[in-house]
This record gives structure tokens, sequence and C-alpha cells, in this order.
């Protein structure tokens, strides 16, 4: 097992929590426009996998370039308006959107010049919501599995090939703006990736837009997929997440269909 058991389950069921507060989110702005006259790109929902993906190498490049440059303020500012702009749209969700905006820009300077780790995690669970908010209405099933595929693809690739995502994991770590979960614990830390949280996440949206609530199970099967992964994972070792939580996708979808039908 790569954590010790405790900190396993903590970091799988703060996975878990993000995906109920991010489909709850996603919910709530189906019914409802995006706060602060904030309008979705125009995206063809049979093909929208393909400027997504785009976007997301693109994004990936940037990252290295900043890295490469060794622009921490740079990097810290990119990841200082993310997190603004994110949690402001999820907390709206819930409040008022100028008291969401002045809770979103305290936890995020918070989260970026204090390094809290509570703060930090507190965070990373509203932020991904945001995101399958502003996706899910542009992206159809065929082009969520799809985007899935690619993504695990690119992650297999990106931690055991080119090792890209492992170099950006550790300077995130340095800088203490880490994209994902973080929890120190002894002389190690437990991590997972934003996009571990967010392409599930999404997917997941993208059920819920089509089928309906019964989408809440399927998060529980990324769940258990995501706990199978640091079961089976060694000790000191990166793993690509996302080929088994797109496995928990599917099968959750699977599952469904068959409670269906």
């Amino acid at each position: 097992m790569k954590h010790k058991l405790s900190i396993t389950l903590l970091i799988v069921l703060l996975f878990l929590t993000a995906q109920y507060i991010g489909l709850f989110v996603t919910k709530n702005y189906l019914k409802k426009e995006l706060p602060y006259n904030i309008e979705r790109p125009k995206l063809e929902p049979s093909t929208s996998y393909i400027p997504i993906f785009s976007f997301i190498l693109l994004a990936t490049i940037l990252a290295l370039i900043l890295i490469r440059l060794n622009a921490i303020l740079l990097w810290q500012i990119w990841f200082l308006i993310s997190v603004i702009f994110t949690l402001s749209i999820s907390l709206a969700s819930f409040i008022n959107q100028t008291l969401a905006f002045l809770i979103a820009i305290i936890l995020g300077f918070y989260k970026v010049f204090k390094n809290n780790v509570i703060v930090h995690n507190l965070t990373e669970l509203f932020i991904y919501g945001a995101l399958a908010a502003l996706f899910v209405p542009l992206v159809n099933l065929f082009s969520a599995i799809v985007l899935l595929i690619l993504i695990s693809i690119y992650d297999y690739i990106a931690v055991w090939r080119t090792k890209h995502m492992i170099q950006l994991a550790k300077f995130q770590s340095k800088v203490k703006t880490f994209a994902g979960l973080f929890i120190p614990y002894g002389k190690e830390t437990a991590m997972l990736g934003g996009g571990d949280i967010g392409f599930p996440l999404l997917f997941s949206g993208v059920v819920l837009n089509k089928l309906g609530n019964i989408a809440f199970i399927v998060p529980l099967f990324t769940s258990l997929s995501l706990f199978v992964l640091f079961y089976l994972a060694k000790k000191k070792k990166f793993y690509p997440a996302m080929p088994f939580i797109s496995i928990g996708c599917f099968t959750g979808l699977a599952f469904i269909y068959l409670l269906k039908f």
C-alpha cells in the first residue's frame, strides 16, 4: 500500500466529498445561469472533447515553461486567479455571489501565501465543481467517454514515459501551490492531482445531465477504483491515477444502465 490505511481512507473520503459537492454545484447551475455574467464557451457537444483536451495540453505546456523559467511568482499569480475564479463560482451556487467572491479572495490568498493544509484541502473540495458547472452542458456522453480515454492515455504517458507530470507535481509541492489534495504525514505526503478529481467529476456531471440523480452512484465506483490504486501502489513511486479512475467511471455508468434496464 502506498500510504498507511488511515491516510488512504482520508484522501479517498476527500475525493468522494469533492465529487458530491461538485455534483451539487453542477446540478444547481443546470437550473440557473452562471454568476458574474459568465458565459460558457461555444462548443459542439459531440466534438467538445477536442478543444477541451487541446486546452489541457496547452495549459500543461505553459506550466512546464513556467517551471523551466522558475517563474514562481507568475505561477502563484496564475494559481491565485484560478482559485478565486473557480471557488467564487462554486460558492455562489450556495450563497450570495458578492459574498462568495469575497470569501474566495480571502481563502485564495490564504491558500497560496499561508500554506495552510486545512484551507488548501477545504478549497480543493469546492474548486472542481465550478469547472464541471462550466463544461457539463457542453459535453455529451460520447465526448465524456472519449475525453476520459484520451486523458487516461495522456496520464500514462506523462507519468511513466515522459515523466513531466512528476516534474510538475514536484514543482507545485516545492512552491506549496499544489493543484489537488495534499496530505502531509510524518516524512511523507499523500497527493492526488486536480485532474484526477476534475475529470471524473465532469463525467459524473454529464451522466447527471443525461440520466438525472442516479448519477450520484458513479462517484462510489470512482472512489473504490482510487482506493484500489492506492492499495496496489508501492511507496515512493508515482502512478497515473486516471486509468484506474476512468475504469471506475465506466463501471459506474454500466451499473446505472443495468439498474435502469
